[in-house]
């Protein structure tokens, strides 16, 4: 397949989140494993982020000046409060309904989001650029993740960085994050997560590292259902982030 004709674009992926779109922002509804884990990856994103541009994760807007890219953004879950943190952001999705969704909630919070319905092979060609690129929760639903993932890695200024968070391809992520949470906890509706589309660290790092970006960061993710809340872990044999800098010019 020629360059220009490569996708990033799953229409079956779309078409399943557009369908659910009107829930986003619903913390009880289809996307309430997001909510849930919003709290843990916020903060990560927000302390490795101060610690790399010399900011103070405490202070009122710590990403004053910063741009963002939230790439495959949904409802905004994660754009929302990383423009309250001060960042410039840029929300985007495939899907026109999850954009609308997002407009229509930012609008109401009065929070200011450049959110567009793009992709990110479109962003890349007009030659937009950021300091931090957001990969949450997006390189599973895709339909090429190196070419994903290097077309993201394109993005990142020198001196910036990129964060990922997928699901490893274990069997213990199939047994956890597959069948419990889509049939036996109910967290996901059926069908969310193909095992066979689950992406291993390996693959992630393998085009960063191609692209010029070097892992710096890489933690697991898991659920304690005693305090009903995520942590951090040692463990990346199901939930995992990663994160990878430009080196500055």
């Amino acid at each position: 397949m020629s360059e220009a004709a490569r996708t990033t674009i799953d229409q079956a992926e779309v078409d399943r989140f557009s369908a659910m779109a009107a829930e986003w922002w619903d913390p009880a509804g289809k996307f309430r494993p997001l909510h849930k884990f919003n709290p843990v990856r916020l903060t990560y994103i927000r302390d490795l982020v101060s610690g790399q541009f010399g900011r103070d994760p405490a202070a009122h807007r710590p990403l004053e000046g910063l741009r963002i890219l939230d790439i495959g953004c949904g409802g905004g879950l994660l754009s929302e409060p990383m423009a309250r943190m001060g960042a410039d952001v840029l929300g985007a999705d495939a899907s026109e309904k999850n954009i609308g969704i997002a407009k229509a909630h930012a609008a109401g919070s009065g929070v200011p989001v450049d959110y567009r319905a793009v992709t990110a092979e479109a962003l890349a060609e007009a030659g937009e650029t950021f300091d931090v690129v957001l990969n949450m929760e997006v390189v599973e639903h895709v339909s090429d993740v190196d070419f994903f993932l290097t077309t993201c890695a394109s993005m990142v200024r020198p001196g910036g960085m990129m964060f990922v968070a997928t699901i490893n391809r274990t069997l213990k992520a199939a047994a956890l994050a597959i069948f419990a949470a889509e049939n036996v906890l109910r967290w996901l509706p059926r069908g969310t997560h193909q095992y066979e589309k689950l992406v291993r660290p390996e693959e992630i790092e393998k085009p960063l590292t191609a692209s010029g970006l070097t892992v710096t960061d890489c933690t697991g993710v898991f659920f304690n259902p005693l305090s009903n809340q995520w942590n951090l872990s040692k463990d990346m044999d199901v939930n995992y982030m990663m994160v990878a800098r430009r080196a500055s010019a």
